[in-house]
């Protein structure tokens, strides 16, 4: 099972820090994570809807054609300002 988590303000809207869950085997990249994720429920939808999010996988940043597996940890968070 994969394992999302989730940071910052993107865990306040979807509600939990952490899910685990079996991807769908037609979910092979990030887009599609986000695409599936947003689906289960207005929560998710509302949080993941932000193209300003950053995603890591493996604990390396992630772009949207970057693949994904059941074995993998998915990390979503908001952009990281400076100052």
């Amino acid at each position: 099972m994969a394992r999302i988590l989730y940071f910052a303000w993107v865990r306040e809207k979807v509600g939990v820090a952490e899910e685990r869950m079996a991807l769908p085997d037609s979910v092979k990249t990030v887009a599609q994570v986000i695409r599936f994720l947003r689906g289960l429920d207005s929560n998710h939808d509302q949080a993941l809807a932000d193209t300003s999010l950053r995603v890591a996988v493996n604990q390396e940043y992630a772009q949207l054609e970057t693949g994904v597996t059941n074995y993998d940890e998915i990390a979503f968070f908001p952009p990281v300002s400076g100052g």
